[in-house]
């Protein structure tokens, strides 16, 4: 089994920072990439923020171009999301999401960015 556990979401105003990090534990043999999604709310649907792969690639979400920055410390398979600049439409619940062999995601924790 494979736990994730995030941290770092709170209350910001608009133009502020937030880092949310997720730390992986469990029997993790081969992860193939880490990530962020999130679900606003009143929306059914998530959608992916920005993944990390074991080799660095980052993937991010047109959205959070060049306010987000997704980072990852293999030693200690944990992944942080650096979240500037943000705004009013980034309030949601961010899940971290572990890509191996299977999906596995965390309970998520909210974000709130008031105007």
């Amino acid at each position: 089994q494979v736990q994730l556990v995030e941290s770092g979401g709170g209350l910001v105003q608009a133009g502020g920072s937030l880092r949310l990090s997720c730390a992986a534990s469990g029997s993790i043999f081969s992860i193939n990439a880490m990530g962020w999604y999130r679900q606003a709310p009143g929306k059914q649907r998530r959608e992916l923020v920005a993944t990390i792969t074991s080799i660095g690639s980052t993937t991010y979400a047109d959205s959070v171009k060049g306010r987000f920055t997704i980072s990852r410390d293999n030693a200690k398979n944990t992944v942080h999301l650096q979240m500037n600049s943000l705004k009013p439409e980034d309030t949601a619940v961010y899940y971290c999401n572990l890509l191996a062999a299977i999906n596995y995601w965390g309970k998520g924790t909210l974000v709130t960015v008031s105007s």
